[in-house]
């Protein structure tokens, strides 16, 4: 066989990335007495960079010395790409310094310059990219696809602005690649207002560019934008990928948008994934975070491979449920299957104690993350124990065991022991708390709203004065409550005392006679007391008034909420429920509440 044969083998072997065989076709080439040339070694190194081995690269750079074929670019450039892929970038600029052609060629210093991004050396690369302009090579759009991928962290958006601004002056802006290649840019350094520009500046975009946006605004919380621009995507005819779907399917969780989640469900099967593992995830986490547990149940009960994370997504959605007893049955259920747990399926287990007030229980699977799994606790884990602790007013307890802690306690330790304080009403207690939390987390206001509620339940108003002015000196805004609620496919949003919404008259005619119904004797011996006039229009109200006045008798009613929900709109819920005869399932930033009949399923435990 002529060496052209064996160079054609190659390619096709590499083409088809069967590397493994290409190196075998290599080997024997050279036991059968033909030498390799120019045009055998660039599929050689490509095969040994895919398969990262440096030794075997090592070895073919000797014969590419031998054959005399290390002028060749091509050759060179293949050499510079194995080295960096195989993470050895000393060697890689070693190759292209010792040659003076490379310094003379585009496709070398695309080489080196990719590869030095891509092995977190991007000071580097770009220090090669300003010497690239200043020796008079040409930039091309492979230049920039090997640059920009550097430039994803915030820090480095000037500089990836300017790169931006120099592809529209080369023109390699008409490049799919690039654009799409600078969108995810501006998405990683978290500035998605001049991703949507680009975006809305393509002429053609295609799953890549789509997919692009919408993992970007999933990924930033803007779970609204998600549902429009994926709305958007399927009115331009573009067919959804289980990427996209997976991000869709994150916002409809966020938004508790659980009718628009059952189209993509429907979606996911007329596109043939429905067998797709992390689609079947984030479907029962879907279902379970909007309330339907029985529907997300069904579909873990379907899958055929059910991982780790499968697992995690069912136990944490009973956990938020407050069936804490459920998900302790399916955690020992998943270890029976021999799935080892880890630190990530801990949080949700022992935080399901938590919710269903399981202390003693809580303490056993805490003890065995280390004794029986190896696991060292880190600090969310004992921020659930100070939690769960904290709940069944063992504050003495839940003290002690922050200062027993091997790791250093986050805001978070600090802030579930400052939350236990609350309940309790210990005053002395939640101070020491405070101290250590606004150190650990000075910007978040929660604690300072915290520790003013409880100040303001001992009537201690010096010390809600004390706490105004920490607030007002470090000009810390209160995050303003919000709601979601679906009707008819459409997500209603309502912020506190919201008078946007084109039924807002209707709204507070409808919570108006709620409140008079309520004040009728025998109706509940907690009335109004307490409450105030900006109690009245927490969003929550809203969003139920709106979801009364646009739903049939007897639907289900089901309300995002932000923050975690007060005792008078949780009070005021509770008699709803009764009046109406609905059941409303109420999802705050800590868990579920299913109202019915006048009860909560929390039994007031939250």
């Amino acid at each position: 066989m002529w060496e052209s044969s064996w160079n054609a083998r190659l390619r096709e072997l590499s083409k088809q990335c069967l590397f493994f065989e290409a190196l075998t076709v290599y080997r024997q080439m050279l036991r059968r007495g033909h030498s390799p040339n120019a045009f055998t070694f660039p599929f050689a190194l490509k095969s040994c960079a895919a398969l990262s081995l440096p030794l075997t690269g090592s070895l073919l750079h000797c014969h590419v010395l031998k054959t005399g074929c290390e002028p060749e670019p091509f050759v060179q450039t293949a050499l510079v790409s194995m080295y960096c892929k195989c993470c050895l970038v000393d060697d890689a600029r070693k190759v292209f310094d010792e040659n003076p052609l490379s310094r003379k060629l585009t496709v070398c210093y695309n080489a080196l310059i990719a590869g030095h991004t891509s092995n977190s050396r991007f000071s580097d690369a770009v220090l090669l990219f300003r010497r690239m302009r200043e020796a008079g090579v040409a930039v091309n759009s492979v230049t920039m696809l090997g640059l920009v991928p550097g430039c994803a962290a915030p820090v480095y958006l000037r500089l990836g602005m300017c790169l931006h601004g120099s592809s529209v002056k080369c023109g390699f802006d008409i490049d799919s690649s690039v654009t799409n290649c600078l969108l995810t840019m501006y998405v990683k350094c978290g500035s998605l207002d001049h991703a949507r520009k680009l975006f809305d500046a393509m002429p053609e975009k295609g799953l890549i560019t789509w997919n692009a946006m919408i993992s970007g605004y999933a990924q930033n919380g803007l779970a609204t934008h998600v549902l429009s621009l994926y709305k958007e995507m399927e009115s331009f005819g573009v067919c959804p990928d289980p990427v996209t779907l997976v991000g869709v399917l994150s916002s409809c969780t966020h938004l508790g948008a659980q009718g628009i989640g059952r189209e993509v469900e429907r979606r996911i099967e007329s596109c043939g994934f429905g067998s797709n593992p992390y689609l079947n995830n984030a479907l029962v986490n879907m279902y379970a975070r909007c309330g339907n547990l029985v529907k997300a149940h069904t579909i873990f009960d379907a899958m055929p491979q059910k991982s780790l994370v499968s697992w995690t997504a069912i136990i944490g959605g009973y956990g938020l449920h407050g069936q804490g007893e459920v998900a302790l049955e399916l955690f020992d259920k998943m270890v029976m299957t021999r799935i080892r747990p880890d630190k990530t399926v801990f949080v949700t287990v022992l935080s399901a104690c938590s919710h269903a007030g399981l202390t003693d229980r809580g303490l056993e699977y805490f003890a065995a993350m280390e004794k029986r799994y190896g696991l060292q606790p880190g600090p969310e884990h004992y921020s659930c124990m100070v939690d769960l602790l904290g709940r069944a007013g063992r504050l003495k307890e839940a003290k002690e065991l922050i200062e027993s802690m091997l790791v250093n306690p986050d805001g978070a330790v600090w802030g579930a022991l400052l939350g236990a304080c609350k309940i309790y009403k210990n005053v002395e207690l939640a101070e020491l708390a405070f101290e250590h939390v606004v150190e650990l987390e000075p910007t978040n206001i929660g604690y300072y709203v915290l520790l003013s509620n409880i100040y303001s339940d001992a009537k201690n108003l010096e010390g809600v004065l004390k706490v105004r002015v920490m607030m007002r000196e470090r000009k810390l805004k209160k995050e303003p409550g919000f709601s979601y609620v679906e009707c008819k496919g459409t997500v209603h949003v309502f912020l506190a005392g919201d008078r946007t919404h084109r039924q807002t008259e209707e709204i507070y005619r409808m919570l108006d006679e709620l409140e008079n119904l309520m004040m009728e004797p025998g109706v509940s011996d907690e009335n109004d007391q307490g409450r105030n006039e900006e109690q009245l229009v927490h969003s929550e109200k809203l969003a139920i008034a709106f979801a009364l006045l646009n739903t049939a008798p007897g639907t289900e009613i089901v309300v995002i909420k932000n923050l975690r929900v007060c005792g008078d709109c949780h009070l005021f819920i509770k008699l709803v429920s009764r009046i109406v005869d609905r059941q409303f399932v109420v999802r705050d930033a800590t868990r579920f509440h299913h109202f019915r009949n006048g009860v909560c399923s929390c039994k007031d435990y939250w």
